[in-house]
């Protein structure tokens, strides 16, 4: 699953374990909320609680969060399942350095990389997810 769409499923599961909360919640459930296969939910479960936002049990136990759902930023939520090289943008390997563009195309973009980068993250930082939650339960 990309990085892109491990944030959007980990944010659902937040939201299903907020709007659920005292009840018993399983992989299976929310797989069926995701409309994915239990597996992926259970891998982003596992680096939502790596990164202490959820807890998990084994079995029928279920997951719950680990912390209020209004001290869980989307930053922190996009950090629990990022790449491994947290880059939100990728520059290509091994460009032509015979060529002007291909020589300097790298360092060309790398600045505007980080700053797009950068941005983001301020702007997730400053929205927590109940905020996201409170937007879904106005919604229903």
């Amino acid at each position: 699953m990309a990085a892109n769409s491990r944030f959007a499923v980990a944010a659902h599961i937040l939201s299903l374990l907020h709007v659920n909360e005292g009840s018993r919640i399983t992989s299976e459930y929310i797989a069926g909320s995701v409309n994915t296969n239990p597996v992926v939910v259970r891998r982003i479960m596992g680096m939502l609680a790596k990164a202490g936002l959820v807890r998990t049990s084994p079995g029928v136990a279920g997951a719950s969060l680990a912390r209020p759902i209004g001290e869980i930023t989307l930053l922190d939520v996009y950090r629990a399942v990022q790449a491994e090289d947290g880059a939100l943008f990728a520059i290509h390997e091994h460009p032509n350095p015979d060529c002007p563009v291909g020589r300097n195309i790298q360092s060309t973009l790398e600045a505007s990389f980080l700053r797009a980068q950068l941005a983001m993250e301020r702007e997730l930082a400053g929205m927590t997810m109940e905020e996201v939650v409170l937007d879904l339960v106005g919604r229903t």
